[in-house]
């Protein structure tokens, strides 16, 4: 299989995946600014899977820019990530319809964190297909937000069943460190 025909697949799930978080989203009942004030925590559940659909995508991108080889090990470790992310409008809307109860925030978490499982697990694959000279290898080097990221959903989990929001104010860190961008690996395609 090309390179090509993996990043479209993988566009287009990306795509369903976004456009479907925002058919949650319903007009409020109200036609002034304060009928706004009921949609909020939707919206802002919305905003955060949005942000980390659109990091993994863009990241995703950068990741097969630089890959130099795609077999069946890479096609299987692409479909188990897009299989954790599928699971971001679910946990999304749990999250925001239980108002931020103890388990859903646990639950959307977990899917957090097993995501960021399949992303360094199709890293890991990618650079092993490429061999010995793995350009991917030699731009992520030791990669820090990809093994601190876990560290950070694995506590927002736990903490999740004491205090739900502090978990949700880890898992926007989280977002927020990895909305930085990176620029390594986009060196490395230039060189």
């Amino acid at each position: 299989m090309s390179k090509g025909r993996l990043e479209a697949f993988s566009d287009g799930v990306f795509a369903v995946l976004m456009t479907i978080m925002v058919f949650d989203i319903k007009a409020p009942a109200g036609a002034d600014f304060s009928a706004l004030v009921s949609v909020v925590p939707t919206v802002l559940t919305y905003l955060l899977s949005f942000l980390y659909l659109g990091t993994y995508w863009n990241n995703h991108h950068h990741l097969l820019q630089i890959t130099q080889r795609i077999n069946g090990s890479v096609l299987w470790a692409n479909l188990h990530l897009l299989f954790w992310l599928s699971l971001f409008p679910f946990t999304t809307s749990w999250l925001r319809s239980s108002h931020f109860e103890r388990v859903p925030t646990a639950i959307y978490g977990c899917v957090l964190l097993l995501a960021a499982f399949a992303y360094l697990i199709l890293q890991t694959i990618i650079i092993r297909t490429d061999g010995p000279d793995s350009k991917l290898r030699a731009a992520i080097g030791s990669d820090f937000k990809g093994k601190f990221s876990p560290a950070i959903y694995v506590l927002g989990i736990a903490s999740s069943f004491f205090q739900p929001l502090i978990a949700v104010g880890l898992y926007v860190a989280v977002a927020l460190i990895w909305l930085i961008p990176d620029q390594r690996i986009e060196s490395k395609i230039r060189s």
